[in-house]
Order: C-alpha cells, then structure tokens, then sequence
C-alpha cells in the first residue's frame, strides 16, 4: 500500500513510501538535503518497518527535536497502530 507523510520539524516536507507485507519500499523524501535522504531511502529498501524504527527512532538533527529519519519512523508507526 503507498502511503504519503507530511513531515513536522525538518527539512523535507513529505516522506512517500510503500509497505508490502511490512516490508518497507519506494521511499522519497520531498524536500531536505537530497544526497543524505538519497542515502536513508536506499538503506532501508526492503527493510521491515520494524527494524527501521529500531534503528532510526529518536534521531535528532543538529539543535532539532526531530530528523528525517525520525520522522519516517512516526509515519511508520502511524500506520501500524
């Protein structure tokens, strides 16, 4: 299923990705610094959404209470609860 996540606190403004059998797929960040959320998108393809939210939940971005990576961690879990 595609999902589309407006993000709050970063850079990037949207996170779109898809969940098949909770495996995480397509991920595109809109926005935010482009050769890092490249970098993010390729390591967690094919990634289950859990072990994405283990790893990357709680990130912080410099001063920021948040980071991209976070925040695809809370559209994550959004959708499983």
């Amino acid at each position: 299923m595609k999902y589309t996540y407006r993000t709050m606190g970063t850079c990037s403004s949207l996170i779109d990705f898809e969940v098949e059998d909770g495996i995480l797929k397509g991920v595109h960040f809109t926005g935010g610094c482009n050769g890092n959320l490249k970098g993010i998108s390729a390591l967690v393809e094919g990634m289950k959404i859990d072990e994405v939210i283990a790893r990357l939940e709680g990130i912080r971005c410099g001063g920021k209470p948040t980071s991209c990576p976070d925040q695809l961690c809370k559209a994550l879990r959004e959708i499983c609860d």
